[in-house]
């Protein structure tokens, strides 16, 4: 059993935000990460992926990205500076540690990790993503597909389909740029889109679209939301013809309600449109060599990526925590009260605009203030 004031799960850009907070006040702390490096699944995400944020927001803190990086960091670029964040800060995580449960003894919290190890703590921050868990859902006469079936969690480039023809499922963020990654290779492309979709440009009229959400976040929701509609009827005209069907609600009202992120456009729409990539309806059920859609139609393909999504799945680690979650099953808050007070919640908040690591570089503060203010009072 390893004692310490305050136990951080994770070394994500969550994780290792927290811990520069932390390190930055001169508070000690310990990190457990279950793979063994940092950022462990932007070493692994599809090549081509840049942050759809531009840098000066999506920085961790206290230390900005280089100033030769693009105003949109690239994949490789952020694992750079993620180590680089590591060192500049000492941070070494405890890697190989995977948690399995916290559970509450007296005033700490006991984490105990699948390899045995144990950690007791007065605070506990979880930093382990809401893209913990893959969704991968089931589909009728799966069973029968003859081809290959993957998660976009396991793709990385073209290169394994290269004379195939491919289906992708979802038209989020990932499932869009997918799409756009295989055909620009030259790769015939299907992409199912179950139902109506929210799209914006990453960049209108040369400027970055999540600047233009900050400003209209500033105006009256109405207004706002109006204007936003409007942009997107500029940037794309009716996508409709394209078997896109348009989602009712704005954009920035979407994130607000929902959580769900507009899809940022980098190509995927004009693609579309140049039949490089043909959108199909709701995937119903699988045959040996394809798949039956909603519509009734049947195309032929030899793989299938699932940009279906993922779980953050936190209650797998925390007893009793019904109470802890809204609808989505994330945290309604950052900062745990009651029977849940001592644990928080960095990194799952996805109704703001601005991206995730904005959210992040947010609630750390709030985080690291709050325990501090809390261990203040505790050693007083």
């Amino acid at each position: 059993m390893k004692a310490t004031p305050i136990l951080i799960v994770g070394a994500g850009p969550a994780g290792l935000a927290i811990a520069g907070r932390l390190r930055h006040r001169g508070l000690d702390f310990e990190l457990i990460e279950q793979s063994q490096e940092v950022g462990h699944a932007w070493h692994h995400h599809y090549e081509r992926v840049h942050l759809h944020t531009v840098k000066e927001f999506s920085h961790l803190p206290h230390l900005p990205f280089p100033e030769e990086y693009p105003q949109y960091v690239s994949r490789q670029q952020l694992v750079d500076y993620l180590e680089s964040y590591a060192a500049h800060f000492k941070i070494a995580p405890h890697f190989g540690h995977s948690l399995e449960r916290v559970s509450r003894e007296g005033d700490h919290w006991v984490a105990a990790c699948a390899n045995g190890a144990h950690f007791k703590a007065e605070h506990i921050v979880f930093a382990t993503g809401v893209n913990r868990v893959p969704n991968r859902p089931h589909f009728e006469d799966q069973e029968d597909f003859s081809g290959t079936m993957l998660h976009s969690k396991d793709y990385r480039n073209p290169e394994p389909f290269e004379g195939a023809t491919v289906l992708v499922v979802g038209m989020g963020n990932t499932g869009a740029e997918i799409a756009l990654d295989l055909s620009e290779a030259g790769i015939p492309t299907l992409l199912s889109v179950r139902g109506p979709v929210n799209i914006v440009p990453r960049d209108f009229l040369g400027r970055p679209t999540q600047k233009t959400a900050f400003t209209l976040a500033k105006l009256p929701a109405p207004i706002g939301d109006w204007i936003g509609k409007q942009v997107q009827g500029l940037a794309f005209g009716d996508l409709r013809p394209y078997g896109l069907k348009p989602s009712a609600m704005p954009p920035a009202r979407q994130l607000r309600e929902t959580g769900k992120t507009p899809v940022i456009d980098i190509g995927t729409v004009a693609a579309i449109k140049a039949g490089k990539i043909k959108v199909v309806p709701e995937l119903k059920a699988f045959t040996p060599d394809g798949a039956i859609f909603e519509d009734g139609s049947e195309h032929h393909f030899t793989h299938v990526i699932l940009a279906t999504g993922y779980h953050a799945r936190l209650e797998a680690f925390i007893p009793q925590s019904e109470t802890l979650f809204n609808a989505d099953h994330l945290p309604k808050s950052c900062i745990g009260e009651g029977p849940h007070e001592g644990l928080y919640f960095l990194g799952f908040d996805n109704y703001q605009p601005g991206g995730i690591l904005g959210v992040v570089y947010r609630d750390s503060a709030r985080i690291a203030e709050a325990i501090q203010a809390r261990l203040t009072i505790s050693s007083s």
